[in-house]
């Protein structure tokens, strides 16, 4: 047996923060969340949101930014963001953690503030689970914060787009402006689009973005900013642990590009919560939706309000390639209705331009695993006959899709659970469709047993799941669109069920063993318990098969519980440890 003595250490943020390829965890729940174990460390919100921002109180501003940015610059301590800021190529923004970003409201001169990061500029803002970066309005919180106080965050990349709005002719690629603005920048900084799918924007990472998603001209409907704002983001781009709150338009929106992403939140958007378009082509895994009943896209009656909308583009036929075909999986939204009791259930109060759980159209070719859509007036709607086409296509097709081993609960006398469209997507159709891609539409929200899901505003939620869970089994990552490679210990099966802490309660000293089926990169945090990293024994240390044990040095703690979790290769097991003295 191999014996090794680490003293707990930090390690540096940076190194923490090192940017991995993206792979599929493995899971055997459904959703976004395992089964709770009753500590903090199995909790992905846990710390870095927040669930009433309107009432946080922020500092005020000491820094004011305005103009171009054109030379690597820092931020720190609270920003005023005074109108358009463009990082402009090569120049990189580095945001530290902490920071505070308060975006100007609008005005009569019509420049909130927002920020563009320019293609061939970077961005990196990594904050960390206890110290997070806040975009946010400039109100105090007493003034009556709302969705489009202020613009948003844009990221403009080089990869690929599939239509061509500029009045310029199409050269080597095809390019974009962003959508929201009066009028077009002279210098083309919000100009995205390329050809490089691996292009690298930077990084986002343990970031907030409030309020955001203002409508610069009120005369032109749906011509609002998003909370991200995402323009052929390449995949060389680290986005993870993001949450933005009460956007004034969709929450998320890529347009085109191929960038990944894990650890979404939409929380309480006006319009839809995940928006794909123009050929995004991008992998997303564990994201989180939650409807406010009473806040939709009112603007016009023709519009509704979606948790996922996903079009290839809305020119003409739809066609134009490459196709809207990002993969999502483990994704957890929550609707408008919530369990059916809560959330204003069965009133008048709920908005009527809330719309879909998930509506999938013009020739896309989108796919959604392993998810659960709770709550919402509509489930899936399909729409045009080149969607069908796409549906129905050789698995091995580059257009085929899935919506494949999902839940849509019922809310009783509300919810059209398939929406139909004409002749093309009928109820039998669907009917079939969902015996065949293992829909469930018969599970019940007691019967998916959240932790406590349903709250009112301000209330900190947990969206994990109770060990009866009838939704803590079932995924499944068989289908070839879950490209990109795996961990997870039901596809690698490393770890053998010997992971032990001893002594346990511990006084100076304990012993955390584990057992390894093949040599691999292990992880191992001392966490407390209020979720905070107290110490890293080892980062994606190398170990060998076969036993492993580390010794921490508990004299420096103070008494009380802990946790051990252990990483093994993205398979994660926690043990809890008692230190008395």
């Amino acid at each position: 047996m191999k014996k090794i003595y680490l003293a707990a250490a930090l390690i540096a943020t940076s190194f923490l923060n090192a940017q991995t390829a993206f792979t599929w965890d493995v899971t055997s729940y459904k959703g976004a969340f395992p089964i709770t174990d009753g500590t903090p460390a199995t909790n992905w919100t846990t710390n870095w949101t927040e669930w009433n921002p309107e009432t946080k109180v922020y500092p005020a501003p000491t820094t004011t930014v305005t103009g171009n940015i054109t030379t690597n610059t820092t931020w720190s301590g609270v920003v005023y963001l005074n109108g358009f800021v463009h990082v402009v190529a090569p120049a990189e923004l580095t945001i530290l953690p902490g920071t505070v970003i308060r975006g100007k409201q609008t005005d009569v001169t019509v420049t909130p503030g927002v920020l563009v990061i320019a293609t061939g500029a970077k961005i990196h803002a990594v904050g960390t689970p206890t110290n997070p970066i806040v975009f946010t309005s400039s109100k105090s919180e007493t003034a009556g914060r709302a969705s489009g106080d202020w613009g948003g965050v844009v990221i403009c990349g080089k990869g690929l787009v599939n239509v061509h709005t500029l009045t310029t002719t199409i050269g080597a690629f095809k390019e974009m402006k962003v959508e929201g603005f009066v009028s077009d920048e002279p210098n083309g900084y919000r100009h995205f689009g390329g050809t490089n799918p691996a292009d690298n924007s930077g990084e986002l990472a343990y970031c907030r973005i409030e309020f955001a998603g203002v409508s610069l001209n009120p005369a032109i409907l749906n011509n609002e900013i998003n909370g991200l704002t995402l323009g052929a983001v390449g995949s060389g781009t680290r986005l993870d642990h993001i949450q933005v709150s009460f956007s004034g338009d969709d929450s998320f929106e890529w347009f085109g590009g191929s960038v990944d992403g894990k650890y979404l939140i939409a929380y309480r958007g006006k319009d839809d919560d995940f928006d794909t378009d123009n050929g995004f082509n991008g992998r997303v895994q564990f994201g989180l939706a939650v409807r406010d009943p009473y806040i939709a896209d009112d603007s016009d009656p023709s519009y509704a309000s979606n948790g996922f909308e996903c079009d290839n583009n809305g020119v003409g036929s739809f066609s134009g390639l490459p196709l809207t075909k990002a993969v999502f999986s483990n994704m957890t939204m929550v609707g408008p209705y919530g369990d059916g009791t809560a959330y204003g259930f069965g009133t008048s109060a709920v908005n009527a331009r809330h719309a879909a759980a998930a509506h999938l159209r013009r020739n896309m070719a989108q796919s959604v695993f392993n998810s659960l859509f709770v709550g919402w007036r509509q489930g899936l709607r399909y729409q045009q006959a080149a969607t069908l086409d796409n549906i129905t296509a050789p698995i091995a097709s580059d257009s085929s899709c899935f919506f494949q081993n999902n839940v849509i609960t019922d809310v009783a006398g509300i919810q059209t659970t398939f929406m139909n469209d004409g002749t093309t997507f009928t109820q039998a159709w669907y009917n079939a469709y969902a015996a065949a891609n293992n829909i469930d539409t018969l599970k019940t929200v007691p019967q998916v047993n959240f932790v406590n899901a349903f709250t009112a505003l301000g209330t900190v939620p947990d969206y994990r799941l109770n060990a009866l869970s009838q939704v803590a089994t079932g995924a499944l990552f068989t289908n070839p669109k879950l490209v990109g490679g795996f961990t997870g210990i039901e596809k690698l099966n490393v770890l053998t069920n010997s992971f032990n802490v001893y002594p346990n309660p511990a006084t100076q000293n304990t012993n955390i063993a584990f057992n390894l089926i093949e040599n691999n990169k292990v992880s191992v945090t001392v966490i407390d318990m209020l979720g905070n990293v107290v110490s890293v024994i080892a980062h994606e240390n190398e170990f060998n098969k076969g036993n492993n044990t580390l010794s921490l040095n508990t004299a420096n703690l103070a008494n009380g519980i802990y946790y051990i979790s252990l990483d093994v290769n993205g398979v994660k097991e926690t043990k809890k440890l008692i230190v008395t003295k």
